[in-house]
């Protein structure tokens, strides 16, 4: 296990409250790690994007992934929360890297956040 995964174990899985978690390198659109089954190089350049194309669009018109609708509940340069029913997606941005991390029925949205904003304030940190 690389010390990517191991982050994203330590740092959002075990709070109980992200679902699966990746991360992605901004520069080469590039999933680094990711948790058991989330398969998501696919959507990475998706994700990249909506950072740099206008968060503001996404903000006001959601995101469809595979096929579902997810409203936005924020969007600006650094994060970006979407909900479908109970379940949601987390992305936020650092220097080099996207993280993305979902949640699902049981779990807290809030906490889903703090784990993901807290992270990516550890990242950024560090200088990346």
């Amino acid at each position: 296990m690389n010390q990517a995964q191991t982050l994203l174990l330590d740092g959002l899985i075990k709070t109980k409250h992200v679902e699966k978690a990746a991360l992605i390198r901004i520069s080469d659109m590039n999933v680094m790690a990711a948790t058991a089954g989330f398969s998501i190089q696919n959507w990475a350049s998706v994700f990249v994007q909506a950072f740099f194309n206008n968060p503001a669009q996404i903000r006001k018109e959601g995101q469809y992934l595979n096929d579902r609708y997810y409203k936005c509940l924020r969007a600006d340069s650094n994060s970006i929360y979407l909900k479908v029913k109970d379940e949601g997606m987390i992305l936020v941005k650092t220097g080099s890297f996207i993280l993305v991390g979902t949640y699902c029925s049981g779990m807290y949205p809030s906490v889903c956040v703090e784990a993901m904003e807290k992270l990516a304030d550890y990242i950024r940190a560090k200088g990346n």
